[in-house]
């Protein structure tokens, strides 16, 4: 064949693969991001929302691009362990994840900001974070480490527990327990609980065996990983929480710069557009987690102002403390954290007023 015909034939392959996937060569070479995560695997309307928000997110950013990026969601850790999820991120070998940013603190200590006890008391504290010096601060720290933040979400957390609940400090005494980062882990340990270090998909088998007496996690996760087959005792974080988790959805900064423009500024809308479906759905998830464990004959409990403060007290003269002596980084986060903290202040009850004397 000669070389006209050749480059003929090939142009006429060329124009009949255009036609078959819709005549655009961004369709052909789409871009494909593969989405990590630990948690149960669901459909874009049913299931944990963080799994849903990722269909989402991947359904969103496909049809706001005509086909030219495709995201593909790898629910339960299918795809590489829980652990390995933020390095991959931050070296490009994975593309996107959405991780409780703590479970990194042992690569990069600054992180456990994200799961800090008593810096974050209620979701419009948490995303207010965003925009406020410790977010900009936060963001420009994995930027450096090579991830940009996509979307901003928190959870609330709650604690289960086998045969006994944990609701004020005094309560953890001599338990096995998950705190979720090592900050957390401190104030267990000042409140004489022994710590067990472990990421929330290994929960249920460990409070079944007996290996951990209680765990602390997100309310979504309280319900996703059916801890309420195992535990008797449910303490929520519906209301007010000392225990808030930052929980990410994230890109690799290598991933992301290799994009054009528009197709980064789609990723970035369509992430901050997903932030209200995921804080409507964690404060649903506050309030339905008591309900799953009640019908399952557990024992609920709610916290008040005076125990959130007295958890935050211990987290102050503990956990904080810790944080802020690791590196000037460290140092910084809490301090522009403390500016937005906000210490619960218990209600008083007015006092009725004395009954006025009859006038003569």
């Amino acid at each position: 064949m000669s070389h006209v015909l050749r480059s003929s034939a090939i142009g006429v392959l060329v124009a009949l693969s255009l036609a078959m996937f819709g005549g655009s060569f961004q369709t052909v070479f789409a871009q494909e991001l593969k989405i990590s995560h630990q948690f149960p695997g669901g459909t874009i309307d049913e299931g944990d929302f963080r799994d849903r928000l990722c269909r989402k997110f991947a359904a969103e950013v496909e049809k706001r691009t005509k086909g030219a990026i495709k995201g593909t969601v790898y629910p339960g850790s299918s795809l590489m362990k829980t652990n390995a999820q933020f390095s991959s991120v931050s070296k490009g070998a994975l593309d996107m994840t959405l991780l409780p940013l703590s479970y990194a603190g042992g690569e990069v200590p600054e992180v456990n900001i994200g799961l800090m006890p008593g810096v974050v008391t209620s979701y419009e504290q948490g995303m207010a974070w965003k925009n406020a010096e410790v977010g900009k601060y936060l963001s420009d720290l994995l930027y450096q480490k090579g991830i940009v933040i996509v979307s901003w979400i928190w959870q609330a957390g709650g604690v289960a527990g086998r045969t006994k609940s944990i609701v004020e400090p005094e309560d953890a005494k001599g338990m096995k327990v998950r705190g979720g980062s090592r900050e957390m882990d401190m104030v267990l340990k000042a409140a004489g609980a022994s710590v067990v270090s472990l990421p929330s998909n290994e929960i249920y088998q460990s409070v079944q065996t007996g290996a951990l007496d209680a765990a602390m996690t997100s309310s979504t996760s309280l319900i996703s990983f059916r801890l309420e087959e195992v535990a008797k005792h449910l303490t929520t974080g519906r209301g007010k929480a000392y225990w808030f988790m930052f929980e990410p959805l994230l890109i690799s900064r290598t991933v992301f710069d290799k994009l054009p423009k528009d197709q980064q500024a789609t990723i970035m809308t369509v992430g901050a557009e997903l932030e209200k479906f995921a804080l409507e759905a964690a404060k649903a998830d506050d309030q339905a987690v008591a309900k799953v464990y009640q019908k399952a004959g557990a024992k609920v409990y709610d916290l008040s102002d005076a125990t959130v403060t007295k958890w935050q007290n211990i987290a102050k003269e503990t956990a904080w403390k810790d944080y802020a002596k690791k590196n000037e980084r460290c140092a910084k986060l809490i301090a522009l954290a403390e500016k937005v903290v906000v210490t619960p202040e218990p209600k008083v009850e007015p006092k009725a007023a004395a009954p006025k004397g009859k006038k003569k």
